[in-house]
């Protein structure tokens, strides 16, 4: 699938979206970055419609003071004007969106429903193992998202959330996204974490 699949309406809004003030990595290059993804995986796919619709709503909402973003994303999805969209696509489509929460797959998910999910949930933290210059871009813009929030608290909160990552046997889910980001990705991770310290 292609955007030209999607109704220009809804399209427009995502666009508008992405572009709404206050977004300095959750825009629509970060969308263009996870459409690439899907290029590199589109063959392992058992549902890569699913895949295709959680990428485009998975940020659709995105408010850096609100805790319910991933909720909201699946919830626009849900009521999005789509008709040609299968039910059954659409309901695994807002399960991947949700599951950007926690970034863990749930226990109970099919095993090709499974597969998908740790695909799409490694497209989406990519950017950890991105080459070290546009790693340092996307945490400058995580910093611009959360400007309202005092330098201290920020430093705490972010170490936090990135030491999380460092203590799992594995930040990736899947072994293509093991073996495509996990080395430079604990790096970079590492490297920021030293920075914030």
């Amino acid at each position: 699938m292609t955007l030209d699949a999607v109704p220009p309406a809804v399209l427009a809004d995502l666009r508008r979206r992405h572009a709404e003030p206050g977004r300095a990595y959750h825009g629509w290059r970060h969308i263009e970055a996870l459409l690439a993804l899907r290029g590199e995986v589109a063959d392992r796919l058992a549902d890569p419609a699913a895949v295709f619709w959680a990428i485009l709503f998975h940020d659709a909402v995105y408010d850096a003071r609100a805790s319910d973003n991933e909720e909201a994303s699946a919830r626009l999805l849900e009521a999005a004007d789509l008709p040609a969209l299968d039910p059954a696509t659409r309901a695994r489509a807002a399960r991947l969106i949700r599951m950007t929460a926690a970034h863990r797959l749930p226990d109970d998910l099919p095993a090709e429903e499974a597969a998908d999910a740790a695909l799409f949930l490694d497209m989406d933290l990519s950017i950890l193992g991105a080459p070290a210059g546009a790693f340092d871009a996307y945490e400058a813009g995580v910093r611009a998202e959360y400007v309202h929030v005092p330098e201290p608290a920020f430093r705490a909160g972010r170490a936090a959330i990135l030491r999380r990552f460092l203590e799992r046997e594995h930040l990736y889910l899947s072994s293509w996204g093991r073996g495509r980001f996990e080395a430079a990705a604990r790096a970079n991770v590492a490297r920021s974490l030293a920075r914030l310290a």
